[in-house]
């Protein structure tokens, strides 16, 4: 990782679920920025949030190629597990850890371009990126961007975005260092041992003989697009390890590098 350049960490949904995770994940967090000040971009999912409220509203959840499926008439409870719970739940823990947080979604300041992906999937959006002044502008004042992976389209319909796509394009805005952190450790073969590296020659392999598969397969496609885009690495890994940003700092191996 490069210390001058932003830094954005795409976190999945499972950390506000597990008891203790999203305290000790901040406390890292904290602690790294001590070590080596840069500017820093948390973008996140929630969707096991999503369907917890689904459920506790009697409503079915599907997915398809690993993306949700979001009806119209679902899209205002997602936005509100998404920007709202999961949003203010990471800002407030931001705040009592004495960090600066700012929550945002991917429409504010015009920050990525959302249309709709799929008429199959509803309200769900692809995402590219837009205009990195209001992102800038935070950074430069030392803010935390807490970003939600809803977007609205020009047309003003909200949308479903799916978190890893939404990171992704946000690193694409910033030319900034982007790792994809969730409850695994990284991306795993076969025989569930750690892949330290991926190309696309061989991750397409790994697709193709269904060890990658669902929103694996997603995250991993998408992330060898921009790492080939920005021309950097992007690393997977896992949040369960508070002093994760500090050891990938100093150099140490953690998780799966994407390199296109």
């Amino acid at each position: 990782m490069t210390q001058q350049v932003p830094l954005i960490i795409k976190l999945g949904g499972a950390l506000l679920e597990t008891e203790g995770a999203l305290t000790a994940f901040i406390g890292g967090i904290q602690h790294f920025l001590k070590q080596y000040p840069r500017p820093l971009v948390l973008v996140h999912g929630g969707g096991c949030l999503v369907d917890d409220l689904l459920k506790a509203l009697g409503k079915t959840s599907t997915k398809k190629n690993g993306l949700r499926v979001t009806p119209f008439d679902q899209i205002p409870y997602v936005v509100g597990a998404l920007a709202g719970t999961a949003n203010k739940q990471m800002m407030a823990e931001a705040i009592a850890q004495g960090l600066n947080p700012v929550g945002l979604s991917l429409a504010d300041g015009g920050l990525c371009e959302v249309t709709q992906l799929d008429p199959e999937l509803g309200a769900v959006g692809d995402c590219k990126p837009k205009n990195p002044a209001l992102l800038k502008a935070l950074l430069a004042q030392d803010f935390l961007p807490v970003i939600s992976s809803i977007g609205i389209t020009a047309q003003g319909q909200l949308m479903n975005v799916n978190a890893d796509q939404a990171a992704i394009a946000l690193a694409e805005l910033l030319d900034a260092d982007l790792l994809m952190l969730s409850d695994v450790v990284g991306i795993l073969d076969a025989n569930k041992q750690l892949i330290p590296e991926l190309d696309p020659a061989k991750t397409e392999q790994l697709i193709a003989d269904g060890v990658i598969t669902d929103g694996m397969a997603v995250k991993v496609k998408a992330a060898l697009q921009v790492s080939a885009a920005i021309q950097k690495p992007i690393v997977v890994a896992s949040w369960r390890d508070p002093e994760l940003l500090v050891k990938l700092a100093n150099g140490e191996a953690a998780g799966t590098r994407l390199q296109a």
